[in-house]
């Protein structure tokens, strides 16, 4: 996928390249990424509807993911929906996701169709209490943000630069305790707004430690979008746990599509991390063996990953692992190397059953 400058971009669109800046931060320009300290857009991407103006916000009903998220498939959106298996002729009447992130694919498959059941899960606890406090209690989280958003740009890079600070301590707080869940979510979402490049990363204490970011005018409250969220979830399971508990939802007419923590293409390349644990080579074998699990149960399945041939041809880790399913190659884009020469385009791996 080939890409061009919020600049560029702006005069495309005919829009002013703050404007351009903020359609990216409020996460409506699909395959949109923060590079250094700029946006980037996908050069197909499409102009979206004026959401500013009260004819657009009639129409544009559709939800958007709310976090930025590494490793986040808006760019793949468009091989992936390749696989949806929603027709006619197909009886799949169920969604899960049971690695489900900032929920790219989520989002677009609950804006295209009316499924009987949905499920979703990870085992990163905060993200997941955000899920469930947006379907379950928006208005008051709304009342927060707008909150942290009013107090946080009304001050000076030097009070702001404190104010993250005192907000990323205080979200480590309650991390460990059973209360305030609604604080908690906001703060997430204050965080990931307001941090260097929408990072979730966490240190071996399990803290959250991503420094601020360089942003001068964050969305912080994305109401609109939020609502559209909160009304797209009501009807949504949303676990927190391992992927593995989702065996009891999957059956022969559910689309499962699995995007697990990749499989790092150099030593140096981990990145640790979203949760305190790790997912490493023997934790990728017990994924396949459960993809091949659910295959037997006669469910649609599809799985993202890296392909360990960009940087070894003869490293068939994958296609071993998945010798019975079928693997597609299909080209992304890295952008959250801190290294810009190592940012670029890459093949990644998309792995079904049909």
């Amino acid at each position: 996928m080939n890409y061009i400058s919020a600049k560029e971009t702006a005069t495309k669109w005919d829009i002013s390249q703050r404007r351009v800046a903020t359609l990216c931060s409020e996460g409506r320009i699909i395959g949109a990424m923060f590079v250094g300290n700029s946006w980037v857009i996908p050069c197909d991407a499409v102009k979206p509807i004026d959401a500013r103006t009260k004819a657009a916000s009639l129409i544009n009903n559709e939800a958007k993911p709310f976090l930025k998220w590494a490793g986040g498939k808006g760019q793949l959106l468009k091989e992936i929906e390749q696989y949806y298996p929603f027709t006619k002729d197909v009886t799949i009447t169920k969604y899960a996701e049971p690695f489900v992130g900032g929920g790219a694919v989520l989002f677009d498959i609950l804006n295209k169709y009316e499924l009987q059941e949905v499920y979703i899960s990870d085992i990163n606890a905060e993200l997941i209490n955000t899920y469930t406090i947006i379907r379950d209690d928006i208005d008051t989280l709304l009342d927060v943000l707008r909150r942290f958003e009013g107090d946080y740009l009304a001050l000076d890079n030097s009070g702001r630069k404190e104010a993250y600070l005192a907000k990323r301590a205080h979200f480590n707080e309650l991390k460990s305790k059973n209360e305030n869940r609604v604080e908690l979510a906001a703060l997430m979402i204050f965080l990931n707004k307001t941090c260097f490049n929408g990072l979730y990363r966490v240190n071996r204490k399990g803290e959250y430690n991503v420094p601020i970011g360089a942003y001068k005018n964050p969305l912080i409250c994305n109401e609109h979008n939020l609502k559209a969220v909160s009304k797209k979830l009501q009807n949504v399971k949303i676990v927190c746990g391992d992927y593995k508990e989702s065996g009891d939802f999957i059956d022969d007419k559910t689309f499962v599509y699995f995007d697990p923590p990749y499989r790092p293409l150099t030593p140096t390349a981990n990145f640790t991390s979203y949760t305190e644990g790790m997912f490493d080579d023997k934790n990728q074998l017990e994924l396949a063996k459960f993809v091949q699990e659910l295959d037997q149960k006669g469910a649609k399945i599809v799985a993202s990953n890296s392909d360990p041939k960009n940087t070894n041809e003869d490293d068939n880790f994958f296609d071993d692992a998945y010798a019975k399913q079928n693997i597609k190659r299909v080209s992304a884009t890295r952008m959250i190397n801190r290294n810009s020469d190592k940012r670029g385009k890459i093949n990644e791996l998309l792995i079904s059953n049909f």
